[in-house]
């Protein structure tokens, strides 16, 4: 990569990160519980994985992977291809997404305009879900010609490096660093090891929990088909170690649309599935556990990319969803403010 280039593209990765905290009330058991939602989808290209794209470029570029010939691959379910198909595109390096059936159609649309090219398969793997699938296609575009450059977002160290080093610092500081439980969508794992690995050096007593969707094995869970992106695994995370055995949730597709659909229609605030995900996970722990007081929500993405998904009836429906489903947990949400201002 020229220097050019090279300056060109730190440049416009330079806004990634310091995104927003949002705080709302969560209505659970008869009492308000206040949480904090860390909204990534403030990240340029639109999610926490702008984080992680950022550092596997620059991994790729210190260890001279990258020349003007390179097509960057990566297999992906949405989010980490749009960015770096951002990164790429102000980089001037060509752009392969691997994806599958799931990929939202906002989302693919997303990329092809930032000039990516897609590559679709449409054979589930083992699991019934397409990650094993991606990366088979994946490994043998890369055996048939040397130009293109796998970003490797499932092993690569620079993926937990990401938010060890910038979400979590940032989540702490934000939280005067007085934070008793964070939850954490879990798919690669990199998010949540490195964040875990920050909390357990600055303030140990915080507990990281882990969030999962019903049919993903990232955390050793039984198979089977979801609904959900950006959320949960065809295969077990290759940085949680065997011996780290985390509080964890493991959240169903009806829960996490329901929370998200909630969100949307009482406060205005729109989130992506694995999002809701985590918020109904979060719910699941607060309703039996009075004393955590000091809470965030890492929201991975905001709801723009599932106008056609989860916020769409007809999606739903076709689905084998109720649109019109009740949680649960949550009783009721509203901006943190409404309710302050109710008890004052």
């Amino acid at each position: 990569m020229t220097d050019k280039n090279s300056t060109t593209a730190w440049r416009s990765s330079s806004v990634i990160g310091n995104t927003p905290m949002k705080t709302i009330s969560l209505l659970i058991r008869g009492a308000w519980r206040t949480i904090r939602l860390k909204l990534e989808g403030c990240n340029p290209a639109g999610s926490s994985k702008d984080r992680t794209a950022q550092a596997l470029i620059a991994d790729l570029d210190s260890r001279g992977l990258l020349n003007k010939s390179s097509v960057v691959i990566e297999s992906t379910s949405g989010n980490l291809g749009v960015s770096l198909a951002y990164l790429c595109q102000h980089m001037g390096y060509q752009f392969l997404a691997v994806i599958d059936p799931k990929t939202t159609p906002d989302l693919c649309d997303r990329m092809k305009t930032l000039g990516a090219r897609m590559e679709m398969v449409h054979q589930q793997d083992e699991t019934g879900g397409y990650l094993l699938s991606r990366l088979i296609r994946v490994r043998e575009l890369c055996d048939e010609s040397p130009s293109y450059v796998w970003t490797d977002q499932y092993s690569n160290l620079a993926n937990p490096a990401a938010h060890y080093r910038s979400t979590a610092p940032e989540i702490f500081s934000q939280c005067n660093g007085r934070v008793d439980a964070v939850f954490v969508a879990v798919s690669t794992g990199g998010t949540l090891v490195g964040i875990d690995r920050y909390f357990k050096e600055v303030s140990p007593t915080t507990e990281v929990i882990a969030i999962d969707a019903l049919g993903s094995v990232a955390l050793g869970g039984l198979p089977g088909m979801r609904k959900l992106t950006g959320i949960g695994s065809s295969r077990v995370s290759t940085f949680i170690q065997p011996d780290r055995n985390y509080v964890h949730r493991i959240v169903a597709d009806r829960d996490a649309f329901a929370v998200c659909r909630m969100l949307d229609r009482e406060i205005g605030v729109s989130l992506g599935g694995s999002s809701g995900a985590v918020i109904f996970g979060c719910a699941q722990i607060l309703a039996d556990n009075s004393e955590m007081k000091h809470i965030v929500c890492l929201c991975p993405d905001g709801g723009n990319n599932y106008a056609s998904t989860i916020y769409s009836n007809e999606w739903l429906e076709t689905n084998g969803f109720d649109s019109g489903y009740q949680l649960s947990v949550i009783d009721a949400v509203a901006d943190f403010a409404a309710v302050s201002n109710v008890r004052s």
